[in-house]
């Protein structure tokens, strides 16, 4: 009975490790598809038609290329804002001012006494 369990412990591990495969195959047969950037070189020449879609793909990529610089613009933005925000949090928590306490709602360090901003 031992023995059962311990060729059917095989034969899952095999199967287990076979299935991942199954997946990589066609990702390995079909690597140049509509939608992936491929390279192909002909012996004879490009033809019209390869030229055409090379050109439109760089149409397309030159057209994308200002929305992809404001997305990573703004990404950048708001990290910085954060970043900002994260320093001047820790600068009025170490501040020697006793008075000096951080408002997380505004995210500004304010006087206990005042609630009037200060520089911690």
């Amino acid at each position: 009975m031992n023995i059962h369990k311990c060729l059917i412990l095989k034969i899952i591990s095999a199967i287990a490790l076979a299935i991942p495969l199954l997946w990589q195959a066609p990702a390995l047969a079909a690597t140049c598809t509509s939608g992936s950037t491929c390279v192909t070189v002909h012996g004879s020449g490009d033809s019209v038609l390869d030229k055409e879609a090379a050109r439109q793909s760089k149409e397309q990529w030159d057209e994308t290329k200002n929305l992809r610089t404001k997305v990573n613009k703004r990404a950048e933005k708001e990290f910085d804002k954060l970043d900002k925000a994260i320093d001047n949090r820790d600068a009025c928590m170490k501040s020697t001012n006793i008075n000096a306490y951080w408002e997380p709602n505004t995210e500004r360090c304010l006087d206990s006494n005042t609630g009037m901003p200060i520089r911690p």
